[in-house]
């Protein structure tokens, strides 16, 4: 087993997953009480080694949502996304590798834009289809916060998500390649 398949089976403490385990809930009484929707991208991209230590923004992302799960117990709903999109209540997002389907994980996460719920979209902002993607964003209700992880030479990816979470209402700021990534979206969750 890879180090990326034994993190994807962990279950994270404070994940949903780790919240409906300790209070013998179901998954569904859980999520109930979720207020955030990360929503994180897991393309090959996600896979360069230019975060903290030589390592994997997917790694250094992983370790930094640990964290944020942890400090807000079951408050925090997981979807990863790259050609495929896929809840993850254990709080370990699923590494898929290969393109981004923003637009796809946007449509997905829409049945979760319920009155007074955030989403914060962590990317390095290079879908397949820029123009879907606007478009889901801009049927949102509540607005879509975006978190940059790539590096500070890729301003096109800055400025796409800049403009997505512009679509929305959201705000937009930077994790240089994952690293920052909870100071990040703990100030996006502050900034209500």
């Amino acid at each position: 087993m890879t180090a990326i398949e034994r993190r994807q089976t962990a279950v994270m403490p404070g994940s949903l997953a780790a919240v409906a385990q300790a209070n013998k809930q179901s998954l569904a009484q859980t999520f109930v009480g979720a207020e955030v929707v990360v929503i994180i991208d897991t393309s090959g991209s996600m896979d360069s080694k230019d975060s903290r230590g030589g390592r994997s923004r997917y790694n250094v992302a992983c370790e930094e949502l640990a964290a944020l799960q942890a400090g807000l117990p079951g408050r925090i709903a997981v979807i990863s996304f790259s050609e495929q999109v896929v809840f993850c209540p254990s709080g370990t997002p699923t590494f898929f590798g290969n393109s981004t389907d923003m637009a796809a994980a946007l449509r997905f996460a829409k049945v979760a834009d319920v009155p007074g719920m955030r989403f914060i979209l962590i990317s390095d902002g290079e879908p397949n289809d820029s123009r879907a993607a606007l478009a889901e964003a801009a049927k949102f209700r509540n607005r879509i916060d975006v978190v940059y992880v790539g590096p500070e030479n890729m301003p096109l990816g800055r400025a796409f998500l800049q403009q997505l979470a512009a679509a929305s209402g959201g705000q937009a700021v930077t994790a240089d390649r994952a690293v920052g990534l909870l100071g990040a979206t703990q100030k996006l969750l502050a900034a209500a």
